[in-house]
């Protein structure tokens, strides 16, 4: 099992205060503002100012306790590649360069590094997935139409084209006429083929499928999002398979039971203050849904699976 990053350091309050006062200065001198000081403050007053990290480490909290930030701070400061945008302000930057790091040894004692190919994803990657495939899929079906009524009329007209001026569309219509292709094929040559359509969770869980690669660092925010709880614990074996048997290290921020229970990470309470390190069946998250469960479990003890009128 591998450990790439094995320490962050956050700012401390003298680092704030001095990133805050040089922004400040940088706005307007002594009579300088900031709109937004974020995300100074956000975690020297709950005393999280070191992580250490495991194979995997987990940041869990409900809305606004900073998970993302924190992830996102990591992310920026060990230059991990990224796609979506994140929630930024005018000291983010000085922040990150505030932190600090150092990285675990591998077998044979020599200081890591990080893997090629380290990313962040988040939840905006995996919609934008979604939606790319969707537009696309649309365009197809209108080129499709095209490619229709286009291969009755290549097909039955004299060749027209000159090879050595018009290339493209003489190559097209010589495909219409070979006689061993057929409609289907010819629209598959020429226009190609739609993407397969999967619910919003099988979607989510093949684009993990099909980025995570072995030997890497990813920081996962919300991974679960849009996924059943099927999905989230074919998820899970996914995760676990990757961190056990293929070299990578996992930063997750989340909220889900499923996840959270993850054999052998480390969970950073940070709805905790201070922050405290706790397992994941003692988090406030696990222990409601533990309750509702526990306050009908009657119903699921008498269940037949079938509905009573």
């Amino acid at each position: 099992m591998s450990v790439y990053i094995d320490r962050f350091v956050l700012p401390s309050a003298q680092n704030e205060y001095d990133i805050i006062k040089e922004r400040k200065e940088h706005n307007g001198g002594p009579y300088g503002y900031i709109d937004n000081e974020y995300p100074c403050g956000l975690f020297k007053d709950r005393d999280l100012r070191e992580l250490n990290f495991k194979t995997v480490t987990i940041l869990y909290g409900g809305n606004g306790s900073g998970k993302s930030t924190l992830l996102n701070v990591i992310a920026q400061k060990l230059e991990l590649n990224r796609i979506a945008p994140f929630n930024s302000s005018e000291v983010f930057d000085a922040y990150a360069d505030h932190c600090d790091y150092s990285m675990g040894y591998d077998d044979e004692g020599f200081k890591q590094r990080i893997p090629n190919g380290s990313r962040i994803i988040t939840s905006d990657d995996i919609f934008d997935y979604m939606l790319t495939i969707r537009t696309n899929n649309a365009d197809l079906a209108e080129n499709i139409e095209d490619a229709r009524d286009s291969w009755l009329s290549l097909r039955k007209q004299p060749i027209m084209f000159d090879p050595l001026e018009e290339y493209e569309a003489f190559r097209l219509q010589m495909q219409a006429k070979r006689k061993h292709v057929s409609r289907r094929e010819f629209i598959r040559r020429t226009v190609g083929k739609e993407a397969k359509l999967n619910s919003n969770g099988e979607t989510a869980l093949n684009y993990f499928n099909r980025k995570l690669k072995n030997d890497t660092l990813y920081c996962l925010d919300e991974p679960e999002n849009s996924m059943s709880p099927v999905m989230q614990q074919q998820l899970v074996e996914l995760l676990e398979q990757k961190t056990r048997f293929y070299g990578c290290q996992l930063i997750i921020a989340t909220h889900s039971p499923f996840i959270l229970a993850l054999e052998g990470a480390r969970i950073y309470d940070l709805d905790s203050s201070p922050v405290t390190i706790r397992n994941w069946w003692d988090l406030e998250n696990t222990r409601i849904y533990y309750s509702f469960f526990k306050k009908y479990s009657s119903y699921f003890e008498n269940a037949s699976g079938l509905i009573k009128s």
